[in-house]
């Protein structure tokens, strides 16, 4: 171990050289400091609405004053806290929900966490009570015009239940108008249960498949049958169906088999654009529970360093503090989702980046430290903030948003949560290129990242946003390393009470590669450069829209 870190170190030294000119020091121990703090378990898993919430807002607030930052949050009395209050709508199903699927007499219970993963009714209800209610296979379940797409065709989902596949047509033959193997958002879970509402089913019953999903069944269980959250809508019925489940590839198998259907067969019909809907005959749902639900209050946390020559426009780095909270146990009983890796990480790297530029020159553009909260319930911190912006939206040059970063050694290369083409990429890809390290295009397209990260909030509205991630071609045993910790974090961790702190993380490699983020922020902040998105890009014209508002 030692002659180990002492070559660790020899690199580190080596790879951040060609950075000292331009960029602070990182701190590795202070990152592992943060980390550990955040994912204690006296936190709890850092909750929204609970007293792990409190302990991080405080905890966040804390480190942020000692840096030196000034509050950026709501204005009370004429001055900025440092906090954004944000509403929530809190769904809790109330004891153990009874649900079944039939054909024939013949009645199949399904047991929460096991079979099926029924989330609290979001759409307003305080009982759900579902008695036999027609199931309907609708493919992908995607509505896209522009691709001359419609898995619906003309059939009316009133009080029927949708069951759909995850991911696009195009994720088993990598070709096709999806975007081959990377997920578009089309094949996003939130889609699914989006466009089902909008066409007025009753409800929908995602299958999970390992692949096409990028995660296993435990990721499912654990991110759908606890609390739910989402933002105070007018009508929350228009965004949720009633019923919103993932359900068991064996489920939906067994479904099928029961009245003469092939799983495989009907997905592969599913992939083409003639496909139309398939009722199937005799096959009932019912589901029976109670709903608590209210309105709480989250917060983002937000500090800035204003700028000295435009303090209107701004440069924004971003990440998540919120996790999954005290959740069902796992084998060894433990029920805290510490969230160490997710996204205690990000968390620590947006107070150290805080640091570095708190004690540098003052930038002539302000650099905004936003801390959000319930990503994991959906990206509902940024949305906040993205619909109601402390700082113009039109004036924010760009966003850096940081989630889920590698704890271990330095790599060779970084990546992004999907590979939008935009100015503020191509910026970041030239200042690593400067500190030795390639970019890669995100290696694992399918999984979607570019939607599940709170980036994709800013990036919708138009503003350059990107989520970075960490490289896999480690300097310490390349890429089979690097994709080996990968695979074990997604399959033993992520989303799991085992996503905790551990003393043998160097942050070496975080230190590193936050020294080449601040070059780009820094770069950015200092200069009157307002990048864009790529020419082919579907968010060029939205943020064109606004171009007026810069001048």
């Amino acid at each position: 171990m030692e002659r180990l870190l002492f070559v660790s170190s020899i690199a580190f030294a080596v790879c951040t050289a060609a950075l000292a000119a331009d960029a602070p020091t990182m701190d590795p121990s202070r990152l592992s400091a943060d980390v550990k703090v955040l994912s204690s378990d006296t936190f709890e898993g850092r909750e929204p609405a609970t007293e792990g919430e409190n302990k991080t807002v405080a905890y966040v607030t804390e480190q942020m004053k000692k840096a030196g930052l000034q509050p950026a949050g709501d204005l009370k009395n004429g001055k900025h806290g440092w906090t954004q209050a944000v509403p929530l709508l809190r769904a809790q199903i109330k004891g153990t929900p009874s649900m079944s699927i039939s054909e024939g007499g013949r009645v199949r219970a399904l047991t929460q966490g096991q079979e099926i993963a029924m989330r609290a009714a979001m759409d307003g209800s305080k009982q759900v009570s579902v008695k036999d209610a027609p199931l309907v296979f609708v493919g992908y379940g995607i509505t896209a015009p522009e691709k001359h797409w419609d898995d619906f065709k003309d059939i009316d989902l009133h009080g029927k239940i949708a069951i759909v596949l995850i991911n696009d047509p195009d994720f088993e033959t990598g070709i096709g108008d999806f975007g081959g193997k990377a997920m578009t958002y089309y094949g996003r879970w939130t889609y699914k249960y989006e466009e089902a509402a909008r066409r007025g089913a009753l409800g929908v019953l995602i299958v999970h498949e390992i692949a096409p999903a990028s995660y296993g069944w435990n990721t499912v269980k654990n991110s759908n049958t606890n609390t739910m959250f989402d933002v105070v809508r007018d009508h929350p019925e228009s965004a949720h169906p009633k019923i919103e489940a993932w359900i068991q590839r064996d489920v939906a198998v067994d479904v099928f088999k029961r009245i003469g259907l092939n799983f495989n067969t009907l997905k592969k019909a599913a992939q083409a654009r003639d496909f139309k809907p398939i009722v199937l005959k005799d096959v009932m749902f019912s589901a029976d529970f109670a709903v608590d639900t209210q309105v709480i209050t989250s917060h983002n946390v937000v500090g800035r360093v204003e700028g000295s020559k435009y303090p209107n426009q701004s440069v924004i780095y971003s990440a998540h503090w919120d996790h999954l909270g005290i959740g069902a146990p796992d084998e060894k009983g433990d029920r805290i989702y510490n969230g160490a890796v997710d996204n205690a990480t990000g968390t620590a790297a947006l107070l150290e980046l805080a640091r570095a530029f708190a004690h540098e020159r003052k930038p002539e553009r302000s650099v905004v430290f936003l801390h959000v909260t319930a990503e994991e319930k959906g990206l509902l911190g940024s949305e906040y903030y993205a619909t109601k912006p402390l700082y113009p939206l039109a004036k924010t040059v760009g966003v850096i948003n940081m989630d889920a970063l590698d704890p271990h050694g330095i790599a060779r290369n970084f990546s992004t949560s999907g590979s939008e083409g935009s100015d503020l990429l191509d910026l970041l890809q030239q200042d690593a290129k400067d500190a030795g390290m390639a970019y890669v295009s995100d290696p694992h397209p399918e999984a979607g990242h570019f939607f599940r990260s709170d980036h994709f909030s800013f990036a919708k509205r138009g503003v350059p946003a990107l989520s970075f991630e960490s490289g896999n071609d480690l300097v310490d045993g390349g890429i089979a390393a690097g994709e080996a910790e990968h695979k074990d974090y997604t399959v033993k961790r992520y989303h799991q009470p085992g996503d905790q702190w551990q003393a043998d993380w160097s942050f070496t490699g975080m230190a590193h590669d936050l020294a080449v983020l601040y070059k780009v922020g820094s770069d950015l902040a200092n200069s009157d450069r307002w990048p864009n998105w790529a020419q082919d890009s579907q968010f060029r014209a939205i943020r064109d829209a606004s171009a007026a508002e810069r001048r």
